[in-house]
């Protein structure tokens, strides 16, 4: 294309896109610093001449891979076996039709895929007026990290048709090129690479207002009612535009697993997201191509905000608890709460500050789920069940030698049971947050308090304990269940305890 544009000599116009066309061109992603997934067979691509023998060579065993460049397109594929992870660095050479690649400094270790919108976008430098916490500290310490984690920032382009390139290096860790990570990202590799001692890396592919038809194709979206209309006039709302112009060029490259931050887009059509995200990532998986076509993949939860109801309105909560739901119908599947993620007064702020503990808690999830590392609490208490007991019934005024003020509460109470509780919460009393529901249909703010039995009953371990007076006959509860509500109560590993309602 430039070319043409510079000759206007037809003859040189031919010699110079018939250069383009036999050179020897490899993506951005497999670039100098990049990481390749460990212990398998990591694929590599580009385009030579058609029909021409491409060689790939790599240090780490001297092993020599060979390739015909497809007679049509030219390109050309090839599977190399990778090592064990470790923190040496070595060298991937291709050669084809007498041109020679080097590609240097390249580390063996685990590598995520990071996508979705803004929140996943955010770099550590944040967006204006956006920060994140602890950024300054974070970005000062990066050198630390040099040898373990490297990132490739994936530029945003959204066309119509599927391309075959997008732009994207890998990037070392270090200050001046940090502040232009993923924060969510970065704090996952730092996480994750403390944990294990080798290196990761993550390549960031997300576009801020994206919605989840973004990162679906032409043919998927052709069989939704609403196809592919976009929801507005702005180029990030658009249908397939990152699917065809960032995801779709990245295809294939060995991964472990995808990173997910998204939602704020989609609030309010929470019932085709279910369907949409595991149709989404169902395809993904099958384009990755990788053995068990079950690469896993991690969601975080929708942050709280003003969404269009409001701060006590509910179509956040729906889309936090559809989020949640995914997990009934999508293996390897995993949402990280992040209600207590947030500041008082950041109502009106959709890029909370907290990165930091989101990429912890992804990292978490995955080192126990992926990596079999025990010991880690990965997985946040989820409502199960409720019991209706009289309010003496079962009380412990001591638990652990703490005393705890049970409430002066009479009649009939509920006694909840969460996963991942057993030893209790971060709290006894004024816990906050519960409302209960009369026959009305009114809510109410509940009491609650913690509980514990350890003989005679069917379910040994901690509970909470729930009265509401003004409700009388309790028809629902529910917890955290608006669009702006700071969820305070944690299980004894930090882990918030996720929004629920028992309401159908």
């Amino acid at each position: 294309m430039n070319c043409t544009k510079l000759f206007f000599n037809d003859h040189l116009v031919f010699l110079c896109i018939a250069f383009a066309a036999n050179a020897l061109d490899i993506p951005e992603i497999f670039s100098d610093h990049m990481m390749l997934q460990q212990n398998t067979n990591a694929r590599l691509w580009g385009w030579a001449k058609k029909g021409a023998e491409v060689k790939v060579t790599t240090s780490w065993n001297s092993a020599v891979y060979s390739v015909k460049a497809d007679k049509q397109t030219g390109r050309w594929d090839v599977k190399v076996a990778t090592p064990k992870a470790s923190y040496d660095t070595y060298t991937v050479t291709v050669e084809g039709d007498g041109q020679k690649a080097v590609i240097n400094d390249v580390l063996i270790g685990e590598v995520w895929f990071c996508s979705g919108q803004s929140n996943m976008e955010m770099p550590l430098q944040g967006f204006w007026n956006c920060p994140v916490e602890g950024a300054n500290e974070t970005i000062v310490q990066s050198g630390r990290y040099k040898k373990s984690i490297r990132c490739a920032t994936i530029a945003k382009e959204g066309v119509k048709e599927p391309k075959d390139k997008v732009s994207g290096k890998w990037a070392v860790c270090e200050p001046k090129n940090a502040p232009l990570f993923s924060a969510c990202g970065y704090y996952f590799a730092q996480t994750l690479t403390d944990i294990l001692d080798i290196p990761v890396g993550i390549i960031n592919c997300s576009w801020g207002g994206s919605c989840v038809e973004g990162w679906l194709p032409k043919e998927i979206l052709e069989t939704y009612p609403d196809g592919l209309v976009p929801f507005d006039n702005e180029d990030y709302h658009e249908k397939m535009k990152m699917y065809n112009g960032m995801l779709y060029p990245l295809a294939g490259y060995t991964i472990k697993g995808f990173l997910w931050n998204q939602g704020e887009s989609n609030v309010g059509r929470e019932k085709e997201y279910i369907d949409r995200f595991s149709t989404m990532t169902r395809l993904w998986r099958k384009m990755w191509n990788q053995p068990d076509d079950n690469l896993p993949i991690y969601a975080v939860e929708l942050p709280p905000y003003r969404y269009g109801d409001g701060l006590d309105g509910v179509g956040g909560a729906k889309f936090r608890a559809a989020q949640h739901e995914i997990a009934k119908v999508l293996d390897h599947y995993g949402c990280v709460c992040t209600s207590d993620l947030i500041y008082e007064y950041e109502p009106d702020q959709i890029h909370g500050c907290k990165k930091k503990e989101i990429g912890q808690r992804l990292a978490y999830m995955a080192a126990a789920r992926d990596y079999g590392v025990e010991g880690i609490g990965a997985e946040s208490p989820e409502f199960e069940y409720y019991e209706v007991v009289d309010a003496t019934d079962g009380d412990n005024a001591v638990i652990a030698g703490s005393k705890v003020n049970t409430p002066n509460v009479s009649g009939k109470v509920l006694k909840l049971f969460f996963t991942n509780s057993a030893d209790g919460f971060d709290r006894m009393t004024g816990i906050e947050g519960f409302e209960a529901q009369d026959e009305n249909g009114n809510w109410h703010e509940a009491i609650v308090w913690s509980g514990s039995e350890w003989q005679g009953v069917k379910r040994q371990g901690c509970f909470l304990k729930l009265s509401c007076p003004e409700a009388k006959e309790i028809k629902n509860i529910r917890y955290c269940y608006h669009n702006f509500v700071v969820g305070k109560l944690h299980n004894m590993r930090a882990l918030p305890v996720v929004p629920f309602t028992t309401e159908k």
